[in-house]
């Protein structure tokens, strides 16, 4: 039986992050596409021209070194017919309450922090197909222009 791809959009300005999660993904999600998007602006976009099939899940960098930030972008989505149903999973390096909170309040499937080590990565990895691939049912939509 063949695998389901399991596309993630990746909103983070970390250039180096993508090849990580790839390179890491490679034993311990090999069933995930990563695509990374580095700017609200960009990110904005990319919703607004979605056809069939989007991401089945997007990580989301809160400080995105621009005049909006990731909470920005998860209010953005989650009022957008096309984004409003995608899981959104806040990957950030600063863990406050605060800041808990407010992803929360936006709407965030839930709030992660980020590994530092490529070991860590492997584990994050495993613990993400764990949940969102192999127990969580989502749902299957079809975004049309």
């Amino acid at each position: 039986m063949m695998k389901q791809r399991f596309p993630i959009l990746l909103v983070d300005d970390d250039p180096l992050l993508v090849d990580v999660l790839r390179k890491a993904g490679e034993t311990c999600f090999s069933e995930a596409v990563f695509t990374q998007i580095a700017s609200f602006e960009d990110a904005k976009t990319y919703i607004d021209d979605l056809e069939g099939r989007g991401p089945r899940l997007i990580l989301l960098d809160i400080d995105l070194q621009d005049k909006v930030d990731g909470l920005d972008f998860l209010a953005l989505l989650r009022a957008h017919p096309k984004g409003r149903l995608i899981p959104a999973v806040i990957l950030s390096a600063n863990k406050t309450q605060k800041l808990v909170e407010r992803a929360y309040f936006y709407g965030a499937s839930s709030f992660t922090t980020k590994p530092f080590s490529y070991a860590d990565w492997k584990t994050y990895l495993t613990n993400l197909r764990a949940y969102w691939y192999e127990t969580v049912t989502l749902m299957d939509v079809r975004h049309e222009k």
